[in-house]
């Protein structure tokens, strides 16, 4: 029988669900995310992959259930202690969420600040962050000007700067070109072979197929029942 290590356990989600109103995203969701897994969460448009990921960084809360993270039960952390909790987590988002009034600097070097990083710190690892994703050139930029691939690098830069436990990608390859698309794969690849627990939220099938990582299936915000069905053959516990 293959049993999990629960001391290898870093993602913890024992029957969550999540409801907006009378709809219904996630439902009776578990499973469990191993310590430096990479991690494919995959279905259609509107099977909860987004859901999934804001409840893991608390960007929503869910209905019901239990999320553990790190050891860390989420519904007994205070509002306040949100902001800690979330230093475990390099969140990378379709839309990238970078500030367009700030340069790409910093952009990256706010998450070094947030850290409370000393500021003569902050230069050599925002530099060396944006150097790993192939944009340092552009550091003085403001992001406007920048291509849809460039912007993905840049928030990349800002979800490894800290040296997250867990990135967090939500469709982080939506809107690129093949060619970005690719290249932004590759830094997660890396990113995982520090260590790192990676949870990609995608549509992107050649991604899944090329890439090594476990794939979790949701269908109308449940675990794809064949899925379901292999684990318990398995012995996997919830």
């Amino acid at each position: 029988m293959f049993v999990m290590h629960k001391d290898n356990t870093i993602i913890r989600m024992f029957r969550v669900s999540k409801r907006y109103g009378k709809m219904e995203a996630l439902s009776d969701l578990t499973l469990e995310i191993r310590n430096n897994e990479f991690v494919f969460i995959t279905g259609p448009s509107g099977a909860g992959k987004s859901t999934m990921i804001k409840l893991l960084y608390m960007g929503e809360i869910a209905s019901e259930g239990a999320i553990i993270i790190d050891g860390v039960y989420m519904e007994r952390i205070t509002r306040k202690q949100i902001p800690h909790l979330r230093r475990k987590f390099g969140v990378i988002f379709q839309d990238f969420k970078l500030i367009p009034t700030k340069t790409v600097f910093q952009n990256v070097a706010l998450v070094l600040e947030v850290l409370g990083v000393k500021p003569k710190e902050i230069q050599p690892r925002v530099m060396e962050a944006l150097e790993r994703v192939g944009i340092d050139d552009r550091a003085g930029e403001l992001p406007p000007v920048l291509s849809g691939g460039e912007k993905q690098r840049v928030a990349v830069a800002r979800a490894i700067v800290g040296e997250p436990k867990i990135i967090l990608a939500d469709e982080p390859t939506g809107s690129l070109d093949p060619d970005s698309a690719s290249h932004i794969f590759q830094l997660l690849q890396e990113a995982h072979a520090t260590g790192t627990t990676v949870v990609v939220a995608t549509h992107d099938q050649h991604m899944i197929n090329t890439g090594h990582g476990r794939v979790i299936r949701l269908v109308k915000g449940h675990l794809n029942p064949d899925d379901e069905a292999r684990r318990i053959e398995r012995g996997m516990d919830p």
